[in-house]
């Protein structure tokens, strides 16, 4: 078994004292060592500004309510802070691509004052992929629809929706991958 370092240590107390006692001075300790450092390796990581100070912030409300699964004896504090960072990264990045992917949404973000004309067209569009969308949904198993729900458009990570529907964090990866899978085929987009 590894030596725990002293900091490692003081850090894993302050992730319990959390967990155990909702003890806000904790939280406010780990979130002044933590949130600085997340922000930089999210920035590092490829993020914006803006998504790094959104998703460091994510990632300590996170720590607040995930701290009674915090296990000190498997993985030090650090590693399971940044373990939620990247997996709210990905998470975030995965929404952001499917929701590009599939409702042609740019990445280009208007200038200020400038709005974007919509023509009648676009209009057209737009209500023939969203019909389209709708009725690949609905081809889709129960379970399958509320995990798209959840996660896409609820807003919901993995965990979330683990404790929500009460399944294995497993089985809610695997069925929001199966019902991917099914939708891109249903949608007659490429993998």
């Amino acid at each position: 078994m590894p030596i725990e370092s002293e900091p490692s240590r003081d850090m894993a107390s302050l992730i319990e004292a959390v967990a155990t006692r909702r003890n806000r001075d904790a939280f406010v300790a780990l979130y002044k060592h933590f949130a600085p450092r997340i922000k930089t390796f999210l920035l590092r990581s490829g993020a914006s500004e803006a998504r790094a100070e959104e998703l460091a912030q994510e990632t300590m409300l996170a720590v607040w309510h995930k701290a009674g699964s915090f296990v000190p004896k498997k993985v030090g504090a650090a590693a399971w802070i940044f373990t939620i960072a990247r997996n709210l990264q990905i998470d975030a990045y995965r929404r952001e691509r499917w929701l590009s992917y599939y409702f042609n949404e740019s990445d280009k973000e208007s200038e200020p004052g400038e709005e974007e004309q919509t023509t009648p067209e676009d209009l057209v569009t737009t209500a023939q992929m969203e019909a389209h969308v709708r009725g690949a949904l609905a081809q889709l198993p129960p379970e399958q629809i509320r995990l798209i729900e959840l996660f896409f458009f609820g807003d919901k990570t993995h965990s979330e929706i683990e404790k929500q529907l009460q399944i294995p964090l497993g089985t809610v990866k695997s069925r929001l991958r199966l019902a991917l899978g099914r939708l891109r085929k249903l949608l007659d987009y490429p993998p």
